[in-house]
């Protein structure tokens, strides 16, 4: 978009690109826990947009929103990363529930319920779900921790939120590595894997899967977080 003289329309680009910042926070947001305010991605977003505009030349090569883009997450993800979002007791959680996993499937030899996963946890059904609403499920694969070992807490921001287009994702271009993931999703139980085909193949955010499923909103960010954790159980083995 240009004006008159021929020079981009910085308010006309920025009108037209609102909701590309939105549904880069939308999708942030249900990687991270509830003390995350969606409006304040959006507004940071803003900024990396804004930003965006000042930096971006046609002579790059680069489409516009593709440039705009990494902007924009690249902001947000400062803003969180000064904001320390998540405790370190959020991610000791998170662990508790992917070992918990690990040892009831090796005992049961099938996934197990969410009832078996409360127990295992010495939780009540009711405490486990709360559990999982205020860890959230992140990133589907943290490549990191295949790599190396997943002990240290150095690039934790980065391995859950990161663009899915950054140089650690090219890791999963390995066939064996993809094979195991396919078939582990494949294991997943029947509800489970429409919200993640909905969720990563289709760009729905978690509102649009609770309109289609017909639950909350929060009762598929709980779904999410166990479907992520037993991912991660699995591919843990790999």
């Amino acid at each position: 978009m240009y004006t008159a003289k021929g020079q981009l329309d910085r308010d006309a680009l920025i009108r037209q690109h609102v909701p590309l910042v939105r549904r880069i926070a939308h999708h942030m947001i249900a990687k991270l826990p509830p003390n995350v305010e969606l409006d304040d991605l959006i507004q940071v977003g803003m900024m990396g947009l804004a930003e965006a505009l000042s930096r971006y030349e046609t002579a790059q090569g680069v489409q516009f929103e593709t440039f705009a883009s990494q902007r924009i997450r690249g902001a947000m993800l400062d803003e969180l990363r000064e904001s320390d979002w998540m405790s370190r007791s959020s991610r000791k959680s998170q662990k508790d529930i992917e070992h918990a996993l690990h040892r009831l499937e090796q005992k049961l030899g099938r996934s197990p319920l969410e009832s078996e996963i409360a127990a295992e946890m010495e939780l009540s059904l009711a405490e486990y779900q709360s559990l999982l609403s205020k860890v959230r499920g992140t990133q589907l694969v943290y490549l990191e921790d295949m790599t190396h070992g997943g002990d240290d807490e150095d690039g934790f921001l980065d391995r859950h939120v990161a663009d899915a287009g950054a140089d650690p994702a090219e890791l999963l271009r390995d066939q064996r590595l993809r094979a195991s993931l396919v078939n582990a999703i494949k294991s997943l139980p029947e509800r489970e894997q429409y919200i993640m085909g909905m969720y990563y193949e289709h760009d729905m955010n978690l509102k649009e899967i609770a309109a289609v499923l017909g639950v909350t909103e929060s009762r598929v960010c709980q779904l999410h977080s166990q479907s992520i954790a037993r991912l991660r159980a699995k591919m843990r083995s790999h």
